[in-house]
């Protein structure tokens, strides 16, 4: 198992790397430009926009860039300029010179954000808690009502509830995660006003006891029930397919032949092994966490990564975007990780040699 995990860990190295050029390389391709966001006045002249494309490294070619922000530049020296992009001379009348301040991605310095002037991987991080908080008790409850939900509709099948589950599966994954969010946002939000309209509360009002439990989760209801609904229909429907196949085989008959009551050959027989196609589903399931959550923070006001992600994309905030990127990179690449340990966890016969 260590030797899996060391060789899948050196192996991520190459395609961490591709990721970081192909996002770098789409990113710069976008159309607009962050000057274009953060010089907007009719008073900012060219001269002003160019000093603020070099303060931002923007000006520079792509390539040029990308080493920048890959290794840094806190190990050249370049010219001081001043508010209007004028090169700055000291008494001796040479150019006064300063040295880079970045050190690069590979040494955990993503730049500074174009509009908070903060870390973007100190934002991106302090935006996790609230987005794992989100996306985990969403996947949990995806879990915890589709496994359950696929384990029956495959012994029940051809049943009222199979056909029922069947079709509310499509359902939930047809409909569009923005139409379902706005619509319980205005039926139990706005015109009954049992829930409140979005937003989160802070964690530590919740440990001091500031805020009582009620108070904590009428946060968590509307957005985690919007999140949820994908992962029931997913969970649900690979459940139902695996325990069919499961059921067929020799082991559950002779289970069954033995006389143990059906809860027991289901749940404990049958179902374990039928969990090995989920343990798939679980490693993008991480990742999609923080990507699924993005529409959602979105709408209910959520204050996680996938909101902050999409406030840097209308903002041109480069470092943001690219902190977030490499951060849902590497939870994929864990997540497929964990899928493939979860294997021999579930599965005692599957060894990772």
């Amino acid at each position: 198992m260590t030797q899996f995990i060391i060789r899948r860990v050196l192996q991520a190295i190459p395609t961490l790397f591709g990721i970081t050029i192909l996002s770098y390389a789409l990113l710069n391709a976008a159309p607009g430009s962050p000057v274009a966001t953060l010089a907007f006045g009719p008073r900012t002249t060219i001269a002003q926009k160019n000093a603020l494309a070099e303060q931002l490294g923007i000006n520079d070619p792509v390539y040029k860039q990308y080493i920048r922000w890959l290794i840094g530049n806190d190990w050249q020296e370049f010219r001081k300029l001043d508010g209007r992009g004028n090169v700055i001379l000291d008494a001796n009348g040479e150019v006064v010179m300063e040295r880079g301040t970045q050190k690069g991605i590979l040494r955990g310095d993503f730049g500074d954000s174009f509009t908070s002037k903060r870390s973007a991987l100190e934002v991106v991080i302090e935006k996790f808690p609230a987005t794992a908080e989100l996306g985990g008790l969403a996947l949990l409850v995806g879990i915890i009502v589709g496994i359950p939900i696929g384990v029956v509709a495959a012994v029940r099948r051809g049943g009222i509830f199979d056909n029922f589950t069947r079709v509310m599966a499509v359902v939930f994954s047809a409909v569009p995660i923005f139409w379902l969010g706005l619509t319980l946002l205005l039926i139990f939000g706005s015109q009954l006003g049992w829930l409140p309209m979005g937003g989160r509360r802070p964690s530590d009002f919740f440990l001091t006891g500031e805020v009582t439990v009620w108070q904590r989760l009428e946060h968590l209801i509307l957005p985690v029930t919007v999140l949820s609904t994908g992962w029931v229909a997913i969970f649900s429907r690979f459940m139902r397919a695996s325990t069919l196949d499961v059921l067929s085989q020799d082991y559950v008959r002779t289970a069954q032949a033995k006389g143990l009551k059906y809860h027991q050959v289901w749940f404990t027989h049958a179902a374990r092994n039928a969990l090995i196609p989920i343990a798939t589903i679980l490693g993008p399931a991480i990742p999609g966490i923080i990507g699924g959550a993005l529409i959602t923070e979105t709408i209910f006001s959520w204050p996680g990564v996938g909101r902050t992600t999409y406030q840097a994309v209308l903002n041109y905030d480069y470092p943001v975007i690219l902190a977030s990127v490499i951060f849902v990179s590497l939870a994929t690449i864990i997540g497929y990780l964990l899928s493939d340990i979860l294997y021999a966890l579930i599965d005692p016969r599957i060894r990772l040699s």
